[in-house]
Protein backbone atom coordinates (compact mmCIF):
# COMPACT_ATOMS: atom_id res chain seq x y z
CA UNK A 1 0.00 0.00 0.00
CA UNK A 2 1.10 3.34 -0.83
CA UNK A 3 0.88 5.90 2.21
CA UNK A 4 1.71 9.92 1.53
CA UNK A 5 2.48 11.33 5.13
CA UNK A 6 0.88 14.72 5.44
CA UNK A 7 3.53 17.20 6.51
CA UNK A 8 2.02 17.02 10.22
CA UNK A 9 2.02 13.19 10.23
CA UNK A 10 5.95 13.60 9.45
CA UNK A 11 6.67 15.98 12.10
CA UNK A 12 4.86 14.24 14.47
CA UNK A 13 6.47 10.53 14.21
CA UNK A 14 9.36 12.35 15.01
CA UNK A 15 8.58 15.05 17.87
CA UNK A 16 5.27 13.75 19.24
CA UNK A 17 4.00 10.65 18.48
CA UNK A 18 1.27 10.46 20.80
CA UNK A 19 -0.33 12.99 18.36
CA UNK A 20 -0.63 10.08 16.08
CA UNK A 21 -3.86 7.79 15.85
CA UNK A 22 -3.47 4.54 16.36
CA UNK A 23 -3.44 4.19 12.78
CA UNK A 24 -1.31 6.12 11.47
CA UNK A 25 1.26 4.94 14.44
CA UNK A 26 0.77 1.49 13.45
CA UNK A 27 0.65 2.06 9.80
CA UNK A 28 4.02 3.80 10.35
CA UNK A 29 5.30 1.46 12.67
CA UNK A 30 4.62 -1.18 10.84
CA UNK A 31 5.26 -0.30 7.10
CA UNK A 32 6.50 -3.75 5.24
CA UNK A 33 8.58 -4.01 2.31
CA UNK A 34 5.56 -4.54 -0.03
CA UNK A 35 4.85 -1.01 1.55
CA UNK A 36 5.67 2.59 0.61
CA UNK A 37 5.83 5.75 2.34
CA UNK A 38 5.53 8.70 0.99
CA UNK A 39 6.60 12.36 1.76
CA UNK A 40 5.78 15.20 -0.22
CA UNK A 41 8.93 17.74 -0.99
CA UNK A 42 6.89 20.34 0.19
CA UNK A 43 6.97 19.05 3.52
CA UNK A 44 10.53 19.96 3.99
CA UNK A 45 9.67 23.44 3.55
CA UNK A 46 6.62 23.43 5.45
CA UNK A 47 8.69 21.83 8.63
CA UNK A 48 11.78 24.40 7.72
CA UNK A 49 9.12 27.68 7.77
CA UNK A 50 7.39 26.37 10.92
CA UNK A 51 11.06 26.45 12.46
CA UNK A 52 11.99 29.70 10.80
CA UNK A 53 8.75 31.65 12.13
CA UNK A 54 9.16 30.15 16.01
CA UNK A 55 5.63 27.79 15.73
CA UNK A 56 8.29 24.78 16.04
CA UNK A 57 11.63 23.96 17.88
CA UNK A 58 13.97 21.41 17.31
CA UNK A 59 17.38 20.24 19.35
CA UNK A 60 19.40 20.37 16.43
CA UNK A 61 20.07 22.79 13.04
CA UNK A 62 17.16 22.34 10.98
CA UNK A 63 18.80 21.08 7.79
CA UNK A 64 20.14 17.86 10.13
CA UNK A 65 17.06 17.41 11.58
CA UNK A 66 15.30 17.02 8.29
CA UNK A 67 17.72 14.48 6.86
CA UNK A 68 17.45 12.45 10.01
CA UNK A 69 13.89 12.39 9.64
CA UNK A 70 14.15 11.40 5.79
CA UNK A 71 16.24 8.42 6.76
CA UNK A 72 12.84 6.74 8.19
CA UNK A 73 12.58 3.03 6.85
CA UNK A 74 10.50 2.70 3.73
CA UNK A 75 10.06 6.67 3.20
CA UNK A 76 11.03 7.93 -0.92
CA UNK A 77 10.60 11.73 -1.14
CA UNK A 78 8.26 12.41 -3.92
CA UNK A 79 10.14 15.55 -5.81
CA UNK A 80 7.97 18.28 -6.54
CA UNK A 81 7.51 17.82 -10.70
CA UNK A 82 5.78 19.93 -13.08
CA UNK A 83 3.16 17.16 -13.63
CA UNK A 84 2.59 17.78 -9.89
CA UNK A 85 2.80 21.77 -9.53
CA UNK A 86 0.27 21.64 -12.41
CA UNK A 87 -2.11 18.87 -10.96
CA UNK A 88 -2.25 21.04 -7.72
CA UNK A 89 -3.77 23.94 -9.81
CA UNK A 90 -6.64 22.25 -11.48
CA UNK A 91 -7.84 20.00 -7.97
CA UNK A 92 -11.65 19.13 -8.65
CA UNK A 93 -13.53 21.83 -6.65
CA UNK A 94 -14.19 22.19 -4.07
CA UNK A 95 -10.60 22.27 -2.02
CA UNK A 96 -9.06 24.82 -0.16
CA UNK A 97 -6.55 27.06 -1.41
CA UNK A 98 -3.45 26.17 1.16
CA UNK A 99 -0.92 25.60 -1.54
CA UNK A 100 0.97 23.10 0.63
CA UNK A 101 -1.94 21.12 0.97
CA UNK A 102 -2.89 21.02 -2.49
CA UNK A 103 0.53 19.53 -3.57
CA UNK A 104 0.20 17.57 -1.18
CA UNK A 105 -3.36 16.32 -2.54
CA UNK A 106 -1.73 16.56 -6.06
CA UNK A 107 0.82 14.21 -5.14
CA UNK A 108 -0.97 11.18 -3.54
CA UNK A 109 -3.33 11.56 -6.99
CA UNK A 110 -0.36 11.29 -9.02
CA UNK A 111 1.10 8.99 -6.91
CA UNK A 112 -2.05 6.38 -6.46
CA UNK A 113 -1.73 6.92 -2.51
CA UNK A 114 -3.69 7.67 0.35
CA UNK A 115 -2.79 10.33 2.39
CA UNK A 116 -2.35 9.83 5.77
CA UNK A 117 -3.87 13.37 7.61
CA UNK A 118 -5.64 14.64 10.85
CA UNK A 119 -6.34 17.49 8.41
CA UNK A 120 -9.95 17.88 7.97
CA UNK A 121 -9.73 19.79 4.96
CA UNK A 122 -8.14 16.65 3.03
CA UNK A 123 -10.28 13.72 4.87
CA UNK A 124 -13.23 15.47 3.50
CA UNK A 125 -12.37 15.38 -0.33
CA UNK A 126 -13.64 13.04 -1.71
CA UNK A 127 -11.23 13.30 -4.79
CA UNK A 128 -8.13 11.54 -3.19
CA UNK A 129 -7.96 8.96 -0.38
CA UNK A 130 -7.29 9.96 2.85
CA UNK A 131 -6.97 7.97 6.22
CA UNK A 132 -6.53 8.66 9.71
Amino acid sequence: MKTLLDTHAWIWWHLRPERLSKRAHDLIRNASPGDELLLSAISPWEFSKLVAKGRLKVSMETMEWIRRALAMPALRLVPLTPDIAYQSTILPAPFHADPADQIIVATAREEGAAVLTKDEHILGYKHVRAIW
